[in-house]
Protein backbone atom coordinates (compact mmCIF):
# COMPACT_ATOMS: atom_id res chain seq x y z
CA UNK A 1 0.00 0.00 0.00
CA UNK A 2 1.57 3.40 -0.78
CA UNK A 3 2.49 6.07 1.99
CA UNK A 4 -0.58 8.46 2.29
CA UNK A 5 0.63 11.69 1.61
CA UNK A 6 0.52 14.71 4.15
CA UNK A 7 -2.40 16.92 3.58
CA UNK A 8 -0.50 20.82 2.92
CA UNK A 9 -1.22 24.00 0.72
CA UNK A 10 1.17 22.69 -1.88
CA UNK A 11 -0.15 19.29 -1.83
CA UNK A 12 -3.66 20.18 -2.43
CA UNK A 13 -2.51 22.07 -5.97
CA UNK A 14 -3.11 19.37 -8.66
CA UNK A 15 -0.41 20.09 -11.21
CA UNK A 16 -1.33 21.91 -14.06
CA UNK A 17 0.06 20.93 -17.34
CA UNK A 18 0.76 24.60 -19.00
CA UNK A 19 2.91 25.65 -15.56
CA UNK A 20 6.67 24.92 -15.95
CA UNK A 21 9.95 26.00 -14.09
CA UNK A 22 9.31 29.82 -13.88
CA UNK A 23 5.92 29.04 -12.35
CA UNK A 24 7.71 26.96 -9.60
CA UNK A 25 10.06 29.55 -9.33
CA UNK A 26 7.84 32.93 -9.47
CA UNK A 27 5.88 30.92 -6.76
CA UNK A 28 9.25 30.48 -3.71
CA UNK A 29 9.41 34.30 -4.89
CA UNK A 30 6.13 35.77 -3.77
CA UNK A 31 6.32 33.13 -1.12
CA UNK A 32 9.48 34.27 0.53
CA UNK A 33 8.41 37.71 0.24
CA UNK A 34 5.28 37.10 1.76
CA UNK A 35 6.31 34.97 4.53
CA UNK A 36 9.58 37.80 5.17
CA UNK A 37 7.52 41.26 4.58
CA UNK A 38 3.56 40.28 4.76
CA UNK A 39 2.69 37.40 7.51
CA UNK A 40 4.72 38.34 10.31
CA UNK A 41 2.39 41.97 10.43
CA UNK A 42 -0.86 40.71 9.73
CA UNK A 43 -2.52 41.29 13.21
CA UNK A 44 -1.00 44.26 13.41
CA UNK A 45 -2.44 45.51 9.81
CA UNK A 46 -5.53 44.25 10.87
CA UNK A 47 -5.98 46.32 13.71
CA UNK A 48 -4.77 49.47 12.06
CA UNK A 49 -6.86 48.98 9.27
CA UNK A 50 -4.50 49.52 6.99
CA UNK A 51 -0.84 48.76 5.80
CA UNK A 52 2.12 51.23 6.03
CA UNK A 53 3.37 52.65 3.14
CA UNK A 54 6.80 51.51 3.10
CA UNK A 55 5.27 48.00 2.00
CA UNK A 56 4.65 49.08 -1.39
CA UNK A 57 7.91 50.17 -2.34
CA UNK A 58 9.01 46.64 -1.00
CA UNK A 59 7.14 45.09 -2.76
CA UNK A 60 7.70 46.31 -6.26
CA UNK A 61 10.98 45.87 -6.03
CA UNK A 62 9.82 41.73 -5.28
CA UNK A 63 8.54 41.88 -8.72
CA UNK A 64 5.08 41.83 -7.25
CA UNK A 65 3.36 45.12 -8.32
CA UNK A 66 4.87 45.42 -11.31
CA UNK A 67 4.31 41.56 -12.83
CA UNK A 68 3.19 41.47 -16.35
CA UNK A 69 3.45 45.86 -17.23
CA UNK A 70 6.15 47.00 -19.69
CA UNK A 71 9.16 48.01 -18.01
CA UNK A 72 8.98 50.89 -19.90
CA UNK A 73 6.50 52.42 -18.03
CA UNK A 74 8.10 50.79 -14.71
CA UNK A 75 6.94 47.73 -15.01
CA UNK A 76 8.72 44.60 -14.09
CA UNK A 77 8.63 42.77 -17.68
CA UNK A 78 5.93 41.42 -19.69
CA UNK A 79 7.48 37.90 -19.59
CA UNK A 80 5.04 37.07 -16.90
CA UNK A 81 1.58 34.93 -18.12
CA UNK A 82 -2.09 34.28 -16.66
CA UNK A 83 -0.49 31.36 -14.52
CA UNK A 84 2.10 33.75 -13.08
CA UNK A 85 -0.90 35.87 -11.89
CA UNK A 86 -2.66 32.92 -10.28
CA UNK A 87 0.37 31.91 -8.32
CA UNK A 88 0.41 35.34 -7.07
CA UNK A 89 -3.18 35.63 -6.57
CA UNK A 90 -2.63 31.71 -4.80
CA UNK A 91 0.17 32.34 -2.53
CA UNK A 92 -1.27 35.90 -1.27
CA UNK A 93 -4.29 33.90 -0.11
CA UNK A 94 -1.89 31.41 1.41
CA UNK A 95 -1.67 33.73 4.38
CA UNK A 96 -5.23 34.19 4.83
CA UNK A 97 -5.42 38.11 4.90
CA UNK A 98 -7.69 38.98 2.52
CA UNK A 99 -7.60 42.62 3.56
CA UNK A 100 -3.33 43.12 2.71
CA UNK A 101 -3.45 41.39 -0.14
CA UNK A 102 -6.41 43.63 -2.00
CA UNK A 103 -4.48 46.82 -0.28
CA UNK A 104 -1.58 45.62 -2.30
CA UNK A 105 -2.77 44.41 -5.82
CA UNK A 106 -5.88 47.01 -5.87
CA UNK A 107 -3.70 48.69 -8.88
CA UNK A 108 -4.49 45.18 -10.55
CA UNK A 109 -8.34 46.68 -11.38
CA UNK A 110 -7.43 50.33 -11.54
CA UNK A 111 -4.67 50.35 -13.27
CA UNK A 112 -5.36 48.16 -16.43
CA UNK A 113 -7.67 50.57 -18.03
CA UNK A 114 -5.07 53.27 -18.13
CA UNK A 115 -2.74 51.24 -19.75
CA UNK A 116 -5.45 49.70 -22.30
CA UNK A 117 -7.35 53.20 -23.00
CA UNK A 118 -5.50 56.13 -21.50
CA UNK A 119 -3.39 58.53 -23.63
CA UNK A 120 0.49 57.79 -23.78
CA UNK A 121 0.73 60.63 -21.70
CA UNK A 122 -1.56 59.04 -19.35
CA UNK A 123 0.25 56.39 -18.88
CA UNK A 124 3.67 57.62 -18.65
CA UNK A 125 2.73 60.01 -15.66
CA UNK A 126 0.34 57.56 -14.15
CA UNK A 127 2.01 54.14 -14.22
CA UNK A 128 5.66 54.95 -13.07
CA UNK A 129 4.38 56.31 -9.94
CA UNK A 130 1.85 53.19 -9.49
CA UNK A 131 4.19 50.42 -10.20
CA UNK A 132 6.71 51.82 -7.87
CA UNK A 133 4.96 51.60 -5.28
CA UNK A 134 4.79 55.56 -4.76
CA UNK A 135 0.99 56.11 -5.40
CA UNK A 136 -1.92 53.98 -5.36
CA UNK A 137 -5.11 53.98 -7.57
CA UNK A 138 -8.30 52.20 -7.28
CA UNK A 139 -11.43 50.95 -9.62
CA UNK A 140 -15.32 53.02 -8.86
CA UNK A 141 -17.98 51.43 -10.58
CA UNK A 142 -20.14 50.80 -7.60
CA UNK A 143 -22.74 53.93 -6.29
CA UNK A 144 -24.89 53.73 -3.35
CA UNK A 145 -27.89 53.33 -5.43
CA UNK A 146 -26.70 50.10 -7.25
CA UNK A 147 -23.96 47.88 -8.01
CA UNK A 148 -24.03 44.50 -10.38
CA UNK A 149 -25.99 46.61 -12.62
CA UNK A 150 -23.59 48.64 -13.95
CA UNK A 151 -25.52 49.83 -17.22
CA UNK A 152 -27.91 51.25 -14.68
CA UNK A 153 -25.13 53.89 -13.15
CA UNK A 154 -26.21 57.45 -11.87
CA UNK A 155 -22.71 59.31 -11.48
CA UNK A 156 -22.77 61.82 -13.84
CA UNK A 157 -20.00 63.81 -16.59
CA UNK A 158 -21.31 67.21 -17.72
CA UNK A 159 -19.10 68.91 -20.58
CA UNK A 160 -17.72 72.38 -18.90
CA UNK A 161 -15.68 74.17 -21.29
CA UNK A 162 -12.90 71.82 -22.65
CA UNK A 163 -13.47 69.15 -19.84
CA UNK A 164 -16.03 67.67 -17.89
CA UNK A 165 -18.02 68.02 -14.35
CA UNK A 166 -18.09 65.30 -12.64
CA UNK A 167 -21.44 64.48 -9.61
CA UNK A 168 -22.07 61.73 -7.83
CA UNK A 169 -21.08 59.38 -5.69
CA UNK A 170 -19.59 55.82 -6.12
CA UNK A 171 -19.23 53.36 -2.51
CA UNK A 172 -17.48 50.38 -1.30
CA UNK A 173 -13.91 51.42 -3.19
CA UNK A 174 -11.21 49.08 -2.20
CA UNK A 175 -8.18 51.17 -1.47
CA UNK A 176 -10.92 54.36 -1.10
CA UNK A 177 -9.15 56.33 1.75
CA UNK A 178 -5.67 56.11 0.18
CA UNK A 179 -5.45 55.98 -3.58
CA UNK A 180 -4.06 58.97 -5.73
CA UNK A 181 -6.72 58.21 -8.17
CA UNK A 182 -9.82 56.70 -9.10
CA UNK A 183 -10.39 54.96 -12.49
CA UNK A 184 -13.75 55.88 -12.74
CA UNK A 185 -17.27 54.88 -14.92
CA UNK A 186 -19.38 57.91 -15.29
CA UNK A 187 -22.50 58.96 -18.13
CA UNK A 188 -22.11 60.64 -20.52
CA UNK A 189 -24.66 59.90 -22.60
CA UNK A 190 -27.64 58.62 -22.67
CA UNK A 191 -29.47 56.04 -20.53
CA UNK A 192 -28.15 52.65 -20.38
CA UNK A 193 -24.50 50.75 -21.45
CA UNK A 194 -23.75 52.84 -24.54
CA UNK A 195 -23.59 56.63 -22.29
CA UNK A 196 -20.71 55.40 -20.09
CA UNK A 197 -17.49 56.54 -20.18
CA UNK A 198 -14.45 55.75 -18.18
CA UNK A 199 -12.58 58.75 -16.75
CA UNK A 200 -9.43 58.87 -14.56
CA UNK A 201 -10.46 61.21 -11.60
CA UNK A 202 -7.58 62.70 -9.14
CA UNK A 203 -9.25 61.78 -5.99
CA UNK A 204 -7.28 65.05 -3.92
CA UNK A 205 -8.70 67.37 -6.56
CA UNK A 206 -11.53 69.67 -4.90
CA UNK A 207 -14.88 68.65 -4.70
CA UNK A 208 -13.87 65.33 -3.68
CA UNK A 209 -14.94 63.93 -0.65
CA UNK A 210 -14.63 60.25 1.26
CA UNK A 211 -15.90 58.65 4.04
CA UNK A 212 -14.24 55.17 5.54
CA UNK A 213 -16.54 52.05 5.73
CA UNK A 214 -15.98 49.49 8.68
CA UNK A 215 -16.29 45.84 7.40
CA UNK A 216 -16.47 42.43 8.70
CA UNK A 217 -13.80 40.97 6.70
CA UNK A 218 -10.52 42.77 4.80
CA UNK A 219 -9.40 44.53 8.04
CA UNK A 220 -6.28 45.54 6.38
CA UNK A 221 -8.02 47.47 3.62
CA UNK A 222 -9.50 50.71 3.24
CA UNK A 223 -12.97 50.96 1.81
CA UNK A 224 -14.67 54.13 1.53
CA UNK A 225 -18.04 56.23 0.03
CA UNK A 226 -16.52 58.64 -2.31
CA UNK A 227 -18.40 61.85 -3.23
CA UNK A 228 -18.03 63.99 -5.95
CA UNK A 229 -19.24 67.68 -6.14
CA UNK A 230 -18.86 69.32 -9.23
CA UNK A 231 -15.37 67.87 -9.82
CA UNK A 232 -13.71 69.27 -12.65
CA UNK A 233 -11.67 66.52 -14.74
CA UNK A 234 -9.76 67.45 -17.22
CA UNK A 235 -10.40 66.30 -20.99
CA UNK A 236 -6.71 64.60 -20.89
CA UNK A 237 -8.20 62.14 -18.91
CA UNK A 238 -10.68 60.63 -20.01
CA UNK A 239 -10.09 56.86 -21.14
CA UNK A 240 -10.82 55.59 -24.24
CA UNK A 241 -13.71 56.79 -26.13
CA UNK A 242 -16.46 58.85 -25.08
CA UNK A 243 -19.99 56.23 -24.34
CA UNK A 244 -17.59 53.23 -25.34
CA UNK A 245 -16.43 52.51 -21.61
CA UNK A 246 -18.70 49.49 -20.34
CA UNK A 247 -17.04 47.63 -22.95
CA UNK A 248 -13.89 48.37 -21.60
CA UNK A 249 -15.55 47.74 -17.73
CA UNK A 250 -16.73 44.22 -18.70
CA UNK A 251 -13.65 42.86 -20.22
CA UNK A 252 -11.77 44.28 -17.02
CA UNK A 253 -14.39 42.70 -14.99
CA UNK A 254 -13.27 39.17 -16.75
CA UNK A 255 -9.82 39.48 -15.04
CA UNK A 256 -10.24 40.27 -11.77
CA UNK A 257 -12.81 37.25 -11.77
CA UNK A 258 -9.97 34.84 -12.55
CA UNK A 259 -8.08 36.78 -10.30
CA UNK A 260 -10.81 36.12 -7.31
CA UNK A 261 -11.42 32.50 -8.27
CA UNK A 262 -7.71 31.56 -7.39
CA UNK A 263 -7.45 33.18 -4.24
CA UNK A 264 -10.78 31.67 -3.16
CA UNK A 265 -9.59 28.51 -4.53
CA UNK A 266 -6.31 29.21 -2.69
CA UNK A 267 -8.54 29.99 0.35
CA UNK A 268 -10.33 26.76 0.63
CA UNK A 269 -6.72 24.88 0.14
CA UNK A 270 -5.84 26.48 3.36
CA UNK A 271 -8.63 25.58 5.22
CA UNK A 272 -8.32 22.08 4.78
CA UNK A 273 -4.95 22.27 5.28
CA UNK A 274 -5.35 23.96 8.81
CA UNK A 275 -8.37 21.21 9.42
CA UNK A 276 -6.27 18.23 8.46
CA UNK A 277 -3.90 19.44 10.74
CA UNK A 278 -5.60 19.96 13.59
CA UNK A 279 -7.65 16.27 12.94
CA UNK A 280 -4.25 14.31 13.18
CA UNK A 281 -3.51 16.08 16.50
CA UNK A 282 -6.67 16.76 18.66
CA UNK A 283 -7.80 13.77 20.79
CA UNK A 284 -11.42 13.37 21.25
CA UNK A 285 -13.12 9.95 22.68
CA UNK A 286 -9.80 8.45 23.33
CA UNK A 287 -8.62 9.14 19.44
CA UNK A 288 -7.60 11.65 16.96
CA UNK A 289 -10.37 13.39 15.38
CA UNK A 290 -9.00 12.26 11.94
CA UNK A 291 -9.94 8.92 13.44
CA UNK A 292 -13.88 9.70 13.08
CA UNK A 293 -15.25 8.76 9.75
CA UNK A 294 -17.32 12.32 10.24
CA UNK A 295 -14.51 14.23 9.93
CA UNK A 296 -12.27 12.25 7.49
CA UNK A 297 -15.66 12.64 4.99
CA UNK A 298 -15.38 15.86 5.69
CA UNK A 299 -12.34 16.25 4.66
CA UNK A 300 -12.76 14.67 1.62
CA UNK A 301 -15.29 16.25 0.86
CA UNK A 302 -13.49 19.39 1.15
CA UNK A 303 -10.71 18.46 -1.52
CA UNK A 304 -13.38 17.28 -3.98
CA UNK A 305 -14.20 20.46 -4.37
CA UNK A 306 -11.11 21.94 -4.54
CA UNK A 307 -9.58 19.68 -7.17
CA UNK A 308 -12.58 20.38 -9.32
CA UNK A 309 -12.58 24.07 -9.08
CA UNK A 310 -8.79 24.37 -9.49
CA UNK A 311 -9.06 22.02 -13.00
CA UNK A 312 -11.87 24.47 -13.91
CA UNK A 313 -9.43 27.31 -13.20
CA UNK A 314 -6.71 26.23 -14.74
CA UNK A 315 -8.59 25.77 -18.06
CA UNK A 316 -10.23 28.97 -18.07
CA UNK A 317 -6.84 30.53 -17.51
CA UNK A 318 -5.34 28.60 -20.13
CA UNK A 319 -8.30 29.43 -22.26
CA UNK A 320 -7.67 33.16 -21.17
CA UNK A 321 -4.30 33.12 -22.58
CA UNK A 322 -4.62 32.10 -25.24
CA UNK A 323 -7.39 34.86 -26.47
CA UNK A 324 -10.29 33.80 -25.37
CA UNK A 325 -13.07 35.90 -23.81
CA UNK A 326 -15.60 32.58 -21.87
CA UNK A 327 -17.53 35.44 -20.31
CA UNK A 328 -20.25 32.19 -19.01
CA UNK A 329 -17.59 30.32 -18.27
CA UNK A 330 -15.63 32.75 -15.84
CA UNK A 331 -19.02 33.52 -14.00
CA UNK A 332 -19.31 30.13 -13.61
CA UNK A 333 -15.98 29.47 -12.49
CA UNK A 334 -16.14 32.37 -10.00
CA UNK A 335 -18.99 31.32 -8.12
CA UNK A 336 -17.70 27.84 -7.86
CA UNK A 337 -14.86 28.28 -6.79
CA UNK A 338 -16.35 31.20 -3.75
CA UNK A 339 -18.82 28.32 -2.87
CA UNK A 340 -16.21 25.67 -2.41
CA UNK A 341 -14.01 28.49 -0.17
CA UNK A 342 -17.45 29.14 1.87
CA UNK A 343 -17.99 25.29 2.22
CA UNK A 344 -14.62 24.48 3.20
CA UNK A 345 -14.33 27.42 5.70
CA UNK A 346 -17.26 26.16 7.02
CA UNK A 347 -16.36 23.00 7.17
CA UNK A 348 -12.76 23.81 8.25
CA UNK A 349 -14.57 25.70 11.24
CA UNK A 350 -16.64 23.21 12.44
CA UNK A 351 -13.09 20.61 12.69
CA UNK A 352 -11.05 23.21 14.55
CA UNK A 353 -13.89 24.01 16.89
CA UNK A 354 -13.38 26.58 19.55
CA UNK A 355 -9.48 26.66 18.18
CA UNK A 356 -11.04 28.33 15.12
CA UNK A 357 -13.02 30.83 16.58
CA UNK A 358 -9.83 32.15 17.79
CA UNK A 359 -8.05 35.86 16.56
CA UNK A 360 -5.36 35.35 14.67
CA UNK A 361 -5.85 32.15 13.26
CA UNK A 362 -6.17 31.53 9.32
CA UNK A 363 -9.22 29.73 9.60
CA UNK A 364 -11.08 32.67 11.81
CA UNK A 365 -9.59 35.31 8.55
CA UNK A 366 -10.92 33.39 6.13
CA UNK A 367 -14.56 32.75 7.36
CA UNK A 368 -15.20 37.05 7.93
CA UNK A 369 -13.91 36.84 4.12
CA UNK A 370 -16.53 34.72 2.68
CA UNK A 371 -19.12 37.66 2.02
CA UNK A 372 -16.88 39.65 0.44
CA UNK A 373 -15.32 37.19 -1.82
CA UNK A 374 -19.08 35.52 -2.99
CA UNK A 375 -20.42 39.58 -3.93
CA UNK A 376 -17.22 41.40 -4.88
CA UNK A 377 -16.73 41.36 -8.62
CA UNK A 378 -20.27 40.34 -9.46
CA UNK A 379 -22.34 38.57 -6.96
CA UNK A 380 -23.14 34.88 -7.15
CA UNK A 381 -26.50 35.21 -8.30
CA UNK A 382 -25.51 38.22 -10.71
CA UNK A 383 -23.00 35.52 -12.28
CA UNK A 384 -25.32 33.00 -12.68
CA UNK A 385 -27.77 35.28 -14.39
CA UNK A 386 -25.14 36.35 -16.94
CA UNK A 387 -23.75 32.85 -17.92
CA UNK A 388 -27.79 31.94 -18.50
CA UNK A 389 -28.05 34.99 -20.68
CA UNK A 390 -24.83 34.07 -22.21
CA UNK A 391 -25.77 30.30 -22.85
CA UNK A 392 -28.67 32.03 -24.44
CA UNK A 393 -31.61 31.47 -22.32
Amino acid sequence: MAKAQEITFDSLRPPAPWMDETHSIWRKSVRAFVDKELVPHIEEWEAAGEIPRDIYPKAAEAGLIGMGYPEEYGGAGTDFDRFHGTVTSEELARMAAGGVSSALMIHGIGLPPVMVGGSEDMKREIAPQVLSGKKQISLGITEPGGGSDVAQLKTNAKRSGNGWVVNGSKTYITGGCTSKWLTTAVRTGGEGMGGISLMLIDLEAEGVSRTALPKMGWWASDTATIHFDDVFVPPENLIGEVDRGFVSIMANFNGERLGMAAQAAACARVCIEDAAAWAQQRQTFGKRLADHQVIRHKIAAMCQKVWATTAMLDQLTWRVQNGEQPIAELAMLKVQATETMEFCAREAMQILGGAGFIRGHRVERIYREVRVMAIGGGSEEIMRDLASRQLGL
